[in-house]
């Protein structure tokens, strides 16, 4: 039956378009506009076919119901009012606006100047308006039934102490994976292939944390290079999924992955960016926030509101002291977390979510309605707790509940392996799940996210096969990316066929590796690290869709590849195994679980305890650590890992109580079996490190 040409009142909540079996209502928020414009078009998305005026506005929020409309309708929005950019206010009804709710995105943005609100070549600039009609080259809405069979999937609800994160790219992960039909690749089907939930289980890894898969914006000046926005934090709505990661165009292709990952013990994490919108600054294009109300979505100036307060560094930071735009982010999370069972979400540049007028505050907000709501707050939330802005390094600083990014732990344990002097009592820290950075308000270990690579950043191969970064291919003349990358090319920058070196890189991945998993926090292992996968030694491959950031899997099958996967599924493996090695208290060795035998203790290669002035002293280098919890059956395991990082092999001494030993794992010796050792002294060859347990039985 065709729609009728009026609309209804309908209702103000829920926002967005949702259909109730007989028709849809919609709902969209506008505090300043004067009037909305429903715009309803063809299957196609291309041609409008009818137009109607919102009925009614209730608390600000613009609304109306169409009777008989059914799952599959395609509509935008055109809202009017005063464009006055001076006073922030940036009305346009000739740009064609996408719903900020829209739970699926039909059609590509064709990058043109009748994108943008203002005309681009005006002497007057961003205060002349563009009269062109933006609707054949933007995203429209679809319409979802939303509707989906769970059977009897559940959970996983991994504790944070047993969480193991691999940190991927959808396509990266997926493009080049054998034996996937072409339309899968980098697809959420491709990721609920068996062979890579396989890979993901051999690994011993129990949550992926995927890069954005919300619907996202081609940057013009990256498309004018023959590049492409990779990474995907552009986002252009909160609620559809980027439709390239879509096999067959339905958003079921999530869920069931989803359903898949659970099945094999495994949780999801999204990496999402409710910091800013791809919308840019008062000189980007007009796709939806902008244009339904400028002054409401985002952070303005407070003296001069023609400009936008850039906190995030890509020229817009949306306004979350805003009711309604906080409204709009839980929203989005639960959406996630209850229409497609999201285990978890990773904040991009998360102190942005947290300011408010005064700055940063634990208690803003969003922080507050987060850790209040009975959905969100019991999911895993992780903040990258930096961003460009005022203020804007706020490690440690986040309120109960939310695990946090730890670069220092990536630099500290770069630099101590690198062989730099005076890091050893930092590494002890790191070690130690940085409790001089997490340890208030009841915080517990796990909230420090161990990492030495991740997406941002050298590859681990790369952190041993470059000094400086090389990012020419972005087209910036290599001043991306971080200058510093506390890396070493030991030998020659980048591939070389000497045996020496590529053995000396080789052994130092293995360490580098098996610090971050007998370290207290959460670890984390960027995709592709397990079997040395480089990028060239580009640290900062956003704009690189191609195969310097595509996953290649040939790599796995390579003597060195397969050796260093199954050294970090050992390694992980041991994590698993001994609770002691993730125990989620701070342990401050005031526990005496043995004899002799407190919870933390730090020795040197003599295998005693370190004074204050060794701590002291930038030139020792060499560390050993135990650690000790009791069992259930009373016995006390008691672990103890030793870390050569110098050049030379070195003898230690194991430090009392002499107890039978047994040799777990020797980094410079990947593949070698667990062995007993006799006596107290074992040597700890070159840039290694080695893993020994040992019981007292009382």
């Amino acid at each position: 039956m065709p729609a009728p040409d009026v609309l209804l009142p309908g209702n103000p909540y829920p926002l967005g378009a949702t259909w109730d079996g007989l028709g849809i209502n919609f709902a969209v928020f506008s505090a300043n506009a004067q009037r909305i414009d429903l715009c309803l078009f063809d299957p196609a998305g291309r041609r409008e076919i009818a137009r109607h005026t919102l009925p009614e506005c209730t608390d600000e929020v613009w609304h109306g119901y169409l009777a008989e409309a059914r799952p599959g309708l395609i509509y935008a929005y055109r809202a009017y009012g005063p464009y006055e950019p001076q006073r922030g206010h940036r009305f346009n009804p000739h740009k064609l606006l996408l719903d900020p709710h829209a739970r699926r995105i039909v059609g590509d943005i064709r990058t043109s100047d009748a994108m943008f609100g203002y005309r681009v070549n005006s002497p007057r600039g961003d205060l002349s308006l563009d009269r062109r009609d933006s609707a054949p080259g933007v995203a429209k809405g679809m319409v979802l039934a939303d509707e989906f069979y769970w059977g009897d999937d559940r959970p996983p609800n991994i504790p944070w102490s047993d969480t193991v994160i691999y940190e991927a790219h959808l396509k990266g992960l997926t493009h080049l994976w054998p034996d996937l039909r072409p339309r899968e690749r980098g697809t959420f089907a491709a990721l609920a292939n068996p062979g890579v939930i396989d890979h993901l289980r051999r690994l011993g890894v129990t949550a992926v944390e995927l890069l954005p898969i919300h619907a996202f914006v081609q940057d013009r000046h990256l498309l004018q290079q023959g590049l492409r926005n990779y990474w995907g934090y552009n986002t252009l709505n909160f609620f559809s999924i980027e439709p390239r990661y879509l096999s067959d165009s339905s958003v079921d292709d999530m869920r069931i992955a989803v359903r898949r990952l659970h099945a094999a013990g495994l949780e999801l994490i999204l990496d999402v960016v409710y910091n800013h919108t791809a919308e840019g600054n008062e000189f980007g294009p007009t796709l939806s926030f902008r244009g339904l109300d400028n002054a409401s979505y985002y952070r303005l100036v407070p003296d001069n509101p023609r400009h936008y307060i850039n906190d995030t560094g890509t020229g817009n930071t949306v306004n979350l002291s805003h009711p309604r735009v906080l409204q709009m982010v839980m929203d989005s999370l639960r959406y996630w977390v209850t229409g497609f069972h999201v285990d978890g979400f990773r904040f991009d540049l998360g102190p942005v979510l947290g300011r408010e007028g005064h700055g940063f505050d634990p208690g803003s907000g969003f922080f507050d309605a987060i850790r209040q709501d009975p959905v969100l707050s019991k999911v895993k939330l992780i903040s990258e707790p930096w961003d460009p802005g005022p203020g804007g390094y706020q490690l440690g600083n986040h309120p109960p509940g939310f695990a946090e990014w730890n670069d220092r732990f990536r630099d500290g344990i770069r630099r101590f392996w690198r062989g730099d002097e005076g890091q050893r009592s930092d590494f002890a820290a790191r070690l130690a799940g940085s409790s001089d950075i997490f340890e208030h308000r009841r915080r517990r270990a796990w909230v420090s996210v161990n990492y030495v690579a991740s997406h941002d950043g050298f590859s681990l191969r790369d952190i041993v096969s470059y000094a400086e970064r090389h990012n020419e291919a972005n087209g910036e003349d290599n001043k991306d990316g971080h200058a510093e990358n506390y890396s070493a090319n030991w030998g020659v920058e980048g591939p070389s066929d000497d045996p020496a070196i590529n053995a000396t890189r080789f052994r130092l991945q293995c360490a580098l590796v098996a610090t971050v998993f007998l370290a207290q926090g959460t670890p984390m292992l960027l995709a592709g690290d397990e079997f040395g996968r480089t990028q060239n030694g580009n640290n900062n491959a956003y704009c690189q869709d191609n195969e310097t950031s595509w996953i290649d899997w040939q790599l796995a099958g390579t003597a060195e590849g397969r050796l260093l996967a199954d050294f970090a599924a050992r390694v992980i493996a041991l994590r698993h195994r001994h609770p002691v090695l993730r125990c989620s208290n701070f342990l401050h060795g005031r526990d005496e679980p043995a004899p002799g035998v407190i919870d933390i203790a730090w020795f040197d290669e003599q295998g005693e305890i370190i004074s204050s002035e060794a701590w002291d002293n930038p030139h020792e280098r060499t560390l050993v650590l135990r650690r000790a919890k009791g069992a259930a059956d009373g016995t006390v395991p008691i672990l103890t890992c030793l870390f050569n990082p110098t050049p030379e092999d070195r003898v230690f001494r194991l430090p009392p109580p002499r107890l039978a030993s047994r040799l777990l794992l020797d980094s410079a010796d990947p593949a070698g079996p667990e062995r007993d050792i006799g006596g107290d002294s074992l040597s700890v060859r070159s840039r290694s490190v080695v893993l020994v347990r040992s019981v007292y039985r009382p």
